[in-house]
């Protein structure tokens, strides 16, 4: 096999308990690259249409790039693909932490699991070899009591990627958890992977990723990291602003200048939330105990907590919250109580759910309880009011463990309002049954409100619909971080550098053009996913909340609507789709060598 690839993939059906491997085909590897792009193909040619996200035959896989476990500066990602709870579309989501390398390492590329288990198992792959053995031990377990149990017992050359009680009890905004706290949190896969009882994989190895050209692998690696290592705008560079601030530095910021969603996406920050001192970047960062990062990172941007010394009693180690859960827990529920979101992100995290969705279906429940739709006997006498931190992270606690109201809650905001009814949909924020990321498109910036719409996984903050989104693919197919970004995809100059890694690792010889057609690929078979479902994303409702409708009346985004359909018409024909259909024509899925895709749009 060439560099980048071990060259095996794993398919395990819980069901009979049956574990095969097969050759990964140097194809694939040409045409998709990795992670979700092979994972999209792996699903489009084997998964028949119509299958119940939680029943046996969807298919849940763990896949890797060929950056994964290299040198490559960022490259630890991992990605989970299978169709979503959420939406019944495709569906996939990212992660980081050392689960990726340690795959390739256990010797394998990918792992794919088909059935239901009769009983909690977990996946051992240790050195080439894999077992299904016993988790009832562990079912009912936090995501890090799992982490911590298993690494104990395999060992420092092995790692776990798990589900807390959320997955296990079918949460729809359930994530897949590794790292104490890297989430694969988009798209509810953690639900799929409990529907199938699959507790845990443990990856334990010494495999090594095969380097086609070390040497040249080793400069480039030095050149980039030399890069991020220049001052930027504001005086520090891309590697030391990451490392010691994370992304919770956009927060302070953001709260303001109309990027980050205020009061369920019906307020404005400067009116709003005047009390934003808290998010200010420097007292977040003196709140940490230890800086971290994933796998090899030379940007380590994770950050651990010293212990709560407030009304919340969190122990040391506590995850740094991020931008993401910052602004869901924050602004977009009028919260400026930093010790409570740093709880509600360990709760998160040790139940293993989406951080983002449970912040957005909070701030919908409290919409709900001042419209009076839902009532103190609703929430067991918890005064869901804007900003009442206390009753945030009582609800929270119910979500996490699908209690009351919590219960309805933990499948997301659109099953939520169909289960209260009451007009509750009007609250509702979410494109395709996924709550969406905490950055509004209304800001004078991209294509963000095209994105949230058009996207296969819908609502996807890091994603950018169109050719532009080509580079986020090859960031993500490839096994890198979006930090990665910085430093890719911004220009051809860029583009050569990526190319370049990718030679060195693959021995490909690629070209940037050949690279950014498999991101093309990626592109239209990840929508034929949809398609074949029944899916038209052109069809899913936009609330008018999130696009401006009507406009807001003070602030930075005062009179803005985002111009949402023309956003997606001229990606349209960029794209070469078709404006009602959403069809890729036949002749642009011939020309990308997506011939079956043809076949089934066109019979």
């Amino acid at each position: 096999m060439t560099g980048g690839y071990i060259g095996k993939v794993l398919f395990v059906d819980l069901s009979t308990g049956v574990i095969k491997e097969e050759a990964l085909d140097e194809k694939i590897c040409r045409d998709f690259i990795g992670g979700y792009g092979i994972g999209a193909r792996m699903l489009y040619s084997r998964q028949k249409a119509g299958v119940d996200p939680l029943g046996p035959e969807n298919t849940l896989g763990l896949t890797t790039g060929p950056f994964t476990g290299t040198l490559v500066p960022t490259g630890a990602r991992y990605a989970a693909v299978g169709k979503s709870p959420l939406t019944g579309g495709w569906g996939d989501a990212n992660s980081g932490g050392s689960f990726g390398p340690y795959l390739k390492f256990s010797g394998f590329d990918e792992v794919f699991f088909t059935g239901i288990s009769p009983k909690p198992v977990y996946l051992l792959i240790d050195n080439g070899k894999a077992e299904l053995k016993d988790a009832g031990y562990l079912w009912g377990k936090d995501s890090y009591e799992t982490e911590d149990t298993l690494e104990a017992e395999y060992g420092k050359q092995s790692r776990v990627v798990c589900i807390g009680p959320s997955g296990e009890k079918l949460s729809l905004i359930a994530g897949i958890m590794t790292d104490h706290g890297s989430t694969a949190g988009r798209s509810g896969l953690g639900a799929v992977m409990g529907s199938k009882k699959l507790k845990a994989v443990v990856a334990r190895g010494t495999t090594e990723v095969p380097i086609a050209n070390k040497e040249e692998l080793q400069k480039l690696r030095m050149e980039q990291i030399k890069l991020w290592q220049m001052p930027g705008w504001s005086g520090m560079s891309h590697i030391d602003e990451m490392h010691k601030f994370g992304t919770s530095a956009g927060a302070f910021n953001s709260a303001h200048s109309g990027d980050s969603p205020v009061k369920n996406w019906g307020g404005i920050g400067v009116v709003d939330f005047p009390n934003r001192d808290n998010f200010q970047r420097d007292l977040i960062a003196a709140r940490v105990e230890k800086l971290t990062g994933c796998w090899h990172c030379p940007i380590a941007c994770k950050a651990l907590l010293k212990a709560g010394e407030g009304e919340y009693k969190y122990g040391t180690g506590v995850r740094r919250a991020e931008y993401e859960t910052l602004a869901a827990f924050g602004s977009n529920c009028l919260n400026s109580n930093l010790e409570s979101i740093s709880m509600v992100n360990d709760i998160c995290n040790r139940a293993g759910i989406d951080t983002i969705s449970v912040g957005t279906v909070i701030g919908f429940a409290i919409e709900l309880y001042e419209n009076g739709i839902l009532t103190k006997q609703d929430t067991d006498g918890i005064e869901l009011t804007w900003g009442n931190h206390q009753a945030i992270v009582a609800m929270t606690e119910k979500v996490a463990n699908r209690e009351g109201l919590g219960n309805i809650l933990a499948d997301g905001v659109k099953i939520a309002a169909e289960k209260i009814g009451k007009g509750a949909d009007k609250f509702a924020i979410h494109i395709g049954g996924q709550e969406i990321g905490m950055h509004d498109p209304k800001i004078a910036w991209g294509d963000r409100a095209a994105t949230y719409w058009m996207d296969a996984t819908p609502g996807r903050h890091t994603a950018n619909f169109g050719p532009g989104g080509f580079p986020n693919h090859l960031v993500n197919i490839t096994g890198l971080c979006m930090f990665s970004l910085y430093g890719f995809g911004l220009g051809p100059e860029d583009g050569i550098r990526l190319v370049g890694l990718f030679n060195s690792v693959t021995g490909f010889n690629s070209t940037l053009e050949e690279m950014l057609k498999s991101a093309e690929r990626v592109t239209n078979i990840r929508h034929a996913f949809n398609l074949r479902e029944g899916i038209s994303e052109l069809k899913w409702p936009v609330n008018p909340r999130i696009v401006g409708k009507p406009p807001q009346t003070a602030g930075p985004l005062a009179g803005v609507t985002a111009d949402i359909e023309a956003q997606v018409y001229w990606r349209f024909g960029a794209l070469d789709w078709d404006r009602v259909t959403t069809k890729p024509s036949k002749a642009k899925l011939l020309s990308l060598g997506l011939d079956d895709v043809a076949k089934d749009l066109y019979p």
